[in-house]
């Protein structure tokens, strides 16, 4: 309740502050979480609460609600439209982060062995839907962001967050079993063929039973366009709820049984223009963030009898960010027919924020782990010592990181505009009056001529106009 009422406060101020920086939600909801939590104002402590069961809960209702809404918001049959080009995002991509994250782990925490570092890095692997939806969905990005870009990244962050269990369940099995064999064996009969392929398969299911029943239901006249809302919020109760008790995925059930709700269309008609799902998922965002803040072991940070230093975390901090996703979506785009051309492959590489996924999976982790002794007694009490405090370093770095993008994009486009002008005060005719941060991802190949319109006439530019002017001079 007290989470509740700072975040229906909190949620009115940054509104407002959002629209005039474009700086996320996320951003101001870690802070104001930091500064009211055990460390400094000491308001409350989430983790005197009953430990990480509440935590685990509470992101889990948060994520479910999240992928539900962009299985939802997705045009028709998208995932089936796109399915070459996202599963080149998803998997080869997370399978080359998680394995070169957990390289540097090994590196620079030497007391955790490769496998402890594999479960570490599998709660980095996920891309955050939160956090993408919250800075790609708005109204900067919606603006200057190709449509097509949008899309996939809030596609690939919904699906491989539910894909992060396999990267998990298999570090864990290969750490608790003692037989390598009994490990993969459980690992491919419950990570994949049960949690992932069963759970996504009950998603779809109780998603289209779900559209079929409320399309008789209109008909008859049992429902009106307002209980489509409420409704929506009830199927993601419910099929996480199922999907919890068989032990299924629910993540990716979520995500299933939103995209079968918009499969044809009809669903999306009904709740068109209908403002409180977004009022409602923006709540839960910032009392989410309000609360990671809070939850943050800023104590964990410099713990040397355990390897955790300020400066190796920092160092980790940098190699997740440059190296988990940036390398494999510039040598894999070609393949992704979505994404026009290399800066575009920057751009989606570089938005593959960490947030309320890391810290579920991570706590799941915990979840299945021995509490440890101080110090370990063995591998198993290492990793479970040091698992949140490098996963939960790297978030806050993630949501400062990729929540102050947008406005320092928009920045330096706002720089340049002016020294363009300054510089070349009688061609100001001739430029875009939008701000460029992002116009790269927006033109065309370098070799496609396209036209601007100049004093009420269409002239080509690229290389067609280059090739007119040196005729010209001939």
């Amino acid at each position: 309740m007290i989470l509740g009422g700072f975040a229906v406060a909190f949620t009115m101020v940054t509104i407002l502050i959002k629209e005039q920086t474009y700086i996320s939600e996320v951003v101001f909801g870690t802070v104001f979480g930091i500064l009211m939590g055990p460390y400094v104002a000491n308001v409350f402590d989430p983790r005197a609460w009953g430990g990480d069961r509440v935590t685990l809960e509470i992101m889990r209702i948060v994520l479910v609600v999240g992928l539900f809404a962009i299985g939802v918001e997705l045009p028709r049959s998208f995932m089936l439209d796109h399915l070459r080009g996202l599963l080149v995002l998803v998997v080869p991509t997370m399978a080359f982060g998680w394995l070169v994250v957990a390289g540097f782990i090994v590196l620079l925490f030497p007391n955790l062995n490769f496998t402890s570092a594999l479960a570490i890095s599998a709660c980095l692997t996920p891309t955050d839907p939160v956090i993408s939806a919250a800075i790609i969905g708005g109204k900067f990005a919606r603006k200057h962001v190709p449509q097509n870009v949008q899309r996939m990244l809030a596609a690939e962050s919904a699906a491989n967050d539910g894909l992060a269990y396999p990267f998990l369940s298999i570090a864990i099995y290969l750490t608790v079993e003692s037989s390598r064999r009994v490990a993969i064996g459980k690992w491919f009969l419950v990570g994949w063929l049960y949690q992932v392929i069963v759970g996504t398969t009950l998603g779809a299911v109780i998603g289209r039973a779900f559209c079929l029943l409320m399309r008789i239901s209109q008909r008859r006249g049992y429902i009106d366009r307002e209980s489509y809302i409420a409704q929506y919020f009830a199927l993601v109760l419910f099929t996480t709820g199922v999907a919890s008790s068989l032990g299924v995925d629910d993540l990716l059930a979520a995500f299933a049984a939103g995209n079968a709700i918009s499969w044809d269309g009809h669903f999306n008609e009904q709740v068109e223009n209908e403002g409180f799902a977004s009022v409602v998922d923006l709540l839960l965002n910032c009392g989410c963030f309000i609360y990671i803040g809070t939850w943050m072991p800023f104590n964990s940070f410099n713990t040397p009898e355990l390897g955790i230093t300020p400066w190796r975390l920092v160092v980790l901090f940098v190699a997740v960010m440059l190296l988990r996703r940036i390398p494999s979506v510039l040598l894999l785009y070609k393949w992704v027919p979505e994404i026009r051309g290399w800066k575009e492959a920057m751009l989606c590489g570089h938005f593959g924020p960490m947030g309320v996924g890391a810290v579920f999976v991570s706590t799941l982790a915990l979840s299945r782990l021995p509490t440890p002794h101080f110090p370990p007694e063995n591998q198993q009490e290492v990793l479970a010592a040091n698992l949140q405090a490098l996963v939960s370093f790297v978030v806050l770095g993630s949501v400062i990181i990729h929540g102050l993008s947008i406005p320092s994009f928009s920045l330096i486009g706002t720089i340049r505009s002016r020294s363009v002008k300054l510089i070349s005060p009688t061609s100001t005719s001739s430029q875009s009056t939008s701000p460029d941060w992002l116009s790269f991802a927006r033109r065309a190949p370098a070799s496609v001529p396209h036209t601007t319109t100049v004093g009420g006439e269409d002239m080509e530019s690229g290389s067609g106009q280059e090739e007119k002017e040196s005729g010209v001079a001939k």
